[in-house]
């Protein structure tokens, strides 16, 4: 009988629970050294501050994908609520919000009910969709910029508390409750359960289709609760400009985060390092004045390690 040997090589660093977290912490302590003022308390706030809403679409998307499944409709989910919350936010806030994140969740719903009922695929799905609500919202919006003034509002993306931004506070209370979601509720082990294999789920008595139809009203939910966050942030309702390319950031997050594609893993904590990677990134080539451009061939490189690495692992 053979002995198992055991290999340990670079391709054991880049792992769920190790890789990124150390590219992060190597990056911030690169930065800190050699680019002026970014080991700062206002700069690590203003990482912050730009990050958050990054991190709540992907943590709707670490559920998604858990569950083997994509959601490329966040993005325009931000835009229409965006719209929408600028243009009923005079008939009061409750109504405006409301409204907003009813039309996430309805986003959320069509998401579900054509992936997980009807069984189409995932991906050409809400790649349509995608195109669809960012279209729905700038009809709405008639493809202009909607402005206004709602100091109560606008403190959602502008407002502090003690002291930290009360985006990033958001952020934070949404963080902790997706991980105590994924590791300690019956809901959590379900998703990683349908991702993993969904036939053997549905024989252990797991209704799948539920639990698609929950994690895409989740996405969606977040989405919505980004685009409201952003909103308010500008002081306008933008349907061209808010949350482009935001699902390609979220889905960045949480590859790099450890959450595989193939699904059956959700790596929450992951999500959350990975989504501050990318922001460390974007935040240090700024300050040094590197093209932007420079930064996607960056994240880009590190996007391909991260799905490259796990797979050659033995």
């Amino acid at each position: 009988m053979k002995r198992k040997k055991f290999k340990l090589g670079w391709r054991s660093l880049w792992n769920p629970n190790f890789g990124a977290p150390a590219a992060l912490l190597i990056l911030y302590i690169a930065n800190a050294v050699f680019t002026p003022r970014f080991a700062t308390v206002s700069n690590t706030l203003n990482m912050l501050l730009q990050v958050s809403t990054t991190m709540l679409i992907a943590i709707g998307m670490t559920f998604v994908i858990a569950s083997r499944g994509i959601d490329l409709t966040v993005g325009s989910t931000m835009a229409l609520v965006s719209v929408i919350v600028a243009l009923l936010i005079k008939y009061g806030i409750f109504v405006a919000v409301s409204f907003a994140l009813s039309a996430a969740l309805l986003v959320g719903f069509l998401n579900g009910f054509l992936i997980s009922r009807l069984k189409l695929d995932a991906l050409i799905t809400t790649l349509a969709a995608l195109i669809l609500w960012r279209g729905i919202a700038q009809v709405v919006g008639d493809g202009k910029l909607v402005p206004f003034t709602h100091p109560t509002f606008e403190a959602l993306g502008k407002g502090y508390l003690l002291s930290i931004p009360i985006q990033v506070v958001i952020a934070g209370v949404v963080i902790v409750g997706a991980f105590f979601c994924i590791h300690s509720t019956l809901f959590g082990h379900q998703i990683v359960a349908v991702g993993g294999n969904e036939e053997a789920a549905r024989l252990a008595g797991i209704r799948a289709e539920r639990v698609k139809y929950i994690v895409y009203l989740i996405s969606a939910l977040l989405a919505g609760l980004a685009g409201l966050i952003e909103t308010a942030r500008l002081g306008m309702g933008d349907p061209s400009k808010v949350g482009v390319n935001a699902e390609f950031d979220a889905i960045a997050a949480v590859v790099v985060g450890g959450t595989p594609f193939s699904g059956g893993r959700a790596n929450v904590l992951g999500t959350v390092v990975g989504a501050l990677l990318m922001q460390v990134i974007s935040t240090s080539f700024n300050m040094l004045l590197i093209p932007f451009t420079w930064s996607l061939v960056l994240k880009s490189v590190i996007i391909l390690f991260a799905i490259f690495l796990p797979r050659n692992r033995v």
